[in-house]
């Protein structure tokens, strides 16, 4: 569980997060939604520690990561698996140097035993026999495969996605739902995905936060967004036709 409380982030004088409090609930999928610019990646970033927060708590099943010297947050971040929106594999790196990488790091394994679970993460994400290839010779689906893999080799507590299925087609993003689906329930990780991705929210969400300009405007789960009278909130799930479909087919 991660819990963010009253937390607030500007940059100079903009203010992007506005006195958010939310909880990330563990073994499950939470969703953040909202239009570009809204404050979600800023949020991530913050969770994870890539952004100092002005204002408020943010709390690992308990512990206060924003009281935390560096030594501590560096555990935390151990425990931690994310998901960059471009993938951020190392081109100049195999694909299996890619998913090695934090166990060097890290781990304290041998590399020989770095290897194994290397080769484990690229199997349980269904990269075979292409662990010496590199990132420019895989597709966009496949190097978002490796980026799970290398995020999942530390056997994270938790699990931060951001936009995973952005500049893919819909069959690819499905693939890569599923795969993040299974994944948090196989080893009850608290996984956090940012998306605009309406669909991949209706397909594997267990909780769904809707931030409008840096304030939790919404929460709740995929059968309490169809009823919502929240009018910013419909106007951002609303917005194709396919979507407004779906909402007619229920009333």
């Amino acid at each position: 569980m991660i819990e963010v409380q009253n937390v607030s982030k500007s940059f100079k004088d903009v203010q992007i997060l506005k006195h958010l409090s939310t909880v990330f609930e563990e073994g499950k999928v939470n969703c953040i939604i909202g239009r570009s610019g809204s404050g979600k990646t800023v949020l991530m970033k913050s969770i994870v520690g890539l952004h100092e927060i002005d204002e408020g708590r943010i709390l690992f099943h308990g512990r206060n990561y924003t009281e935390m010297n560096d030594k501590q947050r560096k555990e935390i971040r151990k425990e931690i698996g994310m998901v960059f929106q471009s993938g951020a594999l190392f081109d100049s790196e195999t694909l299996e140097d890619n998913v090695m990488f934090p166990l060097r790091m890290f781990s304290g394994m041998s590399e020989e035993e770095c290897r194994e679970r290397a080769n484990f993460c690229l199997k349980r994400v269904e990269v075979v026999n292409k662990n010496n290839l590199y990132p420019s010779e895989i597709s966009g689906g496949m190097q978002k495969r490796v980026a799970i893999a290398r995020a999942i080799a530390l056997n994270p507590k938790y699990l931060l996605c951001d936009e995973p299925n952005s500049g893919l087609d819909p069959m690819t993003s499905i693939v890569i739902d599923n795969l993040i689906h299974g994944i948090v329930q196989e080893y009850n990780i608290t996984a956090i995905v940012n998306t605009h991705d309406m669909n991949s929210v209706m397909e594997i969400a267990d909780k769904i936060v809707f931030i409008y300009k840096g304030e939790k405007w919404w929460e709740g789960n995929k059968d309490d967004i169809w009823h919502t009278d929240n009018q910013e909130l419909n106007d951002f799930i609303f917005a194709s036709s396919l979507t407004k479909k779906i909402k007619q087919t229920l009333k």
